[in-house]
């Protein structure tokens, strides 16, 4: 995370925490942490990486692109 005028922006990060806060976390209560954690895994690691597109890795979702990176 840099300051105004770094080379080192985290807008990619403030994006994904924006969008998990709003379609995972936001209005929702865990009655443990471990609950909490499995389901930000699973939208992360089932839903997130493998389909949703994102526009810094060209359009492609993050498995996509690195499968295409492999290549």
């Amino acid at each position: 995370m840099s300051g105004r005028g770094n080379c080192h922006n985290n807008a990619v990060a403030e994006s994904f925490f924006k969008l998990l806060k709003r379609e995972r976390i936001r209005r929702q209560i865990y009655p443990a942490r471990d609950l909490a954690r499995s389901d930000v895994f699973h939208y992360v690691e089932m839903f997130n990486n493998p389909r949703r597109r994102h526009d810094p890795a060209e359009g492609l979702s993050p498995v996509g692109f690195e499968r295409r990176q492999s290549q």
